[in-house]
């Protein structure tokens, strides 16, 4: 493995993490009342809104420092499924208004940590590279 490796997985970590945790963010601070609604139309307990808080905050945090890499990368991948699941399973197949596919962004979420699932943090991060990162 070289150096650009490792910095490349630095970028996508970050950029990953980063960005879901911007929503988190915005969970923590507006609170989580419409996705425990739309859990409860699925049938599903509302009390399980709560896990949007370790999809979209504490993994996030651990990409972003590399540790606990992979299961992290897998709970916001399952975090991104739930999403698609909930909320755009409508727009699954449709195009957006400028020609892409409606859940791009999403996509590029779930498709991102899938791959830094599968290739770990790299040894630009906390956990070095220890088999979970």
């Amino acid at each position: 493995m070289t150096r650009s490796d490792d910095f490349g997985k630095l970028v996508l970590r970050l950029a990953v993490g980063i960005l879901i945790l911007m929503h988190g963010i915005a969970k923590v601070t507006g609170g989580i009342g419409g996705i425990s609604g739309m859990l409860a139309s699925h049938g599903l307990p509302p009390a399980f809104g709560y896990a949007v808080y370790v999809g979209e905050v504490v993994a996030p945090i651990l990409l972003i420092v590399g540790l606990f890499t992979r299961p992290a990368a897998w709970i916001v991948v399952i975090n991104m499924l739930v999403a698609i699941w909930l909320v755009h399973m409508k727009d699954l197949t449709a195009i957006g208004k400028s020609g892409g596919w409606a859940l791009e962004l999403q996509g590029m979420f779930l498709f991102a940590a899938v791959a830094i699932a599968l290739l770990g943090a790299g040894r630009i991060s906390l956990g070095g590279t220890s088999k979970l990162n």
